[in-house]
């Protein structure tokens, strides 16, 4: 299989689309950072975008993200082919499809109570509970990131069935062994994925699982800043490709 390391952008042409697969990462990566996960704007322009990239790859463009599948939907709608959230937990191959989701243990309600009470000792750090996860966020209370990590390592100690990833400002406690490296390598296995070259694209230590799996298939994997200054420049990296036409995908 050739490499695609030749692609990376301003380095030559994409493969032709009907060989390519996008994997992409939402926030940071198609979109800028919020203060909360609620506020992010999506772009104007961003769901064209990805509508045109879809119809000229076959359908073969996902979102692989640390959020659950339903807030991908608020924001995007149907317009990602696939989605995979709460890092590889859930996944949903097509537009309406039914989700799957990994058997994994439940999040112990003892641990739950205390991110609540850490919450209170220190203001401005928030708790995002997931259906296999919870994450403690400390962009509001930066000084917090130590206490809460201490405590998170406490946890993980006690249950080796979890581990604690790093994300930006936060700590998200979730079941080992699922990650953004099983989501890419999961849909790359069915159509309309299996047999391209998968682009992972992403901007966050979580992502780097999701870029080691694309490289391993024969792809790349592309991240913020390393190949892009910014989400603004994703989008129009992405842009280009999705209106371009055979000068810019090469044959």
């Amino acid at each position: 299989m050739m490499s695609l390391m030749s692609f990376l952008p301003g380095h030559g042409d994409m493969p032709p689309p009907d060989k390519t697969a996008f994997l992409l990462d939402f926030d940071g990566t198609l979109v800028e950072i919020a203060p909360t996960p609620e506020s992010v704007k999506v772009q104007a322009g961003l769901l064209a975008t990805l509508r045109r990239l879809r119809a000229k790859c076959g359908n073969a463009v996902a979102v692989i993200s640390g959020r659950p599948i339903d807030q991908i939907d608020f924001f995007l709608g149907d317009v990602p082919y696939a989605v995979a959230g709460e890092h590889g937990i859930a996944v949903r191959r097509s537009p309406g499809g039914s989700i799957v989701r990994a058997n994994l243990p439940a999040v112990p309600s003892a641990w739950l109570v205390q991110a609540d009470a850490l919450a209170a000792e220190y203001p401005g750090v928030r708790i995002e509970r997931k259906k296999a996860a919870v994450v403690l966020h400390f962009r509001g209370a930066p000084d917090a990131g130590p206490a809460l990590r201490e405590v998170a390592d406490g946890w993980v100690v006690s249950d080796p069935r979890f581990h604690v990833q790093e994300a930006k400002m936060a700590w998200e406690i979730r079941p080992a062994g699922i990650d953004k490296g099983h989501a890419v390598r999961d849909l790359m296995k069915a159509a309309p994925f299996a047999g391209r070259y998968p682009v992972f694209i992403g901007d966050d230590v979580t992502d780097e699982d999701g870029i080691r799996a694309a490289v391993a298939l024969g792809g790349i994997g592309l991240r913020i800043p390393r190949d892009f200054t910014d989400p603004a420049a994703v989008r129009a990296w992405l842009g280009a490709l999705a209106c371009g036409g055979a000068d810019t995908w090469g044959a």
